[in-house]
């Protein structure tokens, strides 16, 4: 089994349903806080690959779900800028394996990538947030000290 590196927003609930999934496959878990992460554009963009620049966001980010960042209108260094200096538009979790990166929780994918084998009993539908429905965001976290992007 992996060892995978998650990059989470503590105190999210998704993240918790998904760390279990992984867990009940096997896998072993170092949990990382994604807002307190020294990112750089750089290693915040290996995690996304080749994938569209829409699909880098956090849609349940309140600057999203506002409409104040509309993702669908956003170059690739845009959207870097603005996940450095708000870590919350970014897409997670975020995975690290063996230097593999990638971002959200894809079943299929991480099937496929690292095997995800879990008893029937455990529910792989852990994709989003687990509060679409509520008016109000999860409560931040404290705020961090600004990073360097280097």
């Amino acid at each position: 089994m992996a060892t995978i590196i998650f990059y989470e927003k503590p105190g999210c609930g998704g993240n918790a349903r998904q760390r279990r999934v992984l867990e009940a496959a096997g896998h072993t878990i170092v949990a990382r806080n994604l807002l307190t992460e020294p990112w750089t554009a750089a290693a915040l963009n290996d995690f996304f690959g080749e994938t569209p620049v829409q699909s880098w966001f956090n849609t349940a980010a309140p600057a999203v779900k506002s409409g104040a960042i509309d993702p669908g209108t956003i170059d690739a260094a845009s959207a870097l800028a603005l996940m450095l200096a708000n870590p919350l538009l970014i897409k997670r979790p975020l995975l690290e394996v063996d230097g593999v990166r990638q971002a959200g929780f894809d079943v299929e994918r991480i099937r496929a990538w690292i095997g995800l084998d879990v008893a029937p009993a455990v529910d792989t539908n852990v994709s989003g947030c687990v509060r679409p429905e509520a008016s109000t965001p999860c409560p931040a976290p404290a705020r961090q000290p600004q990073r360097q992007d280097a």
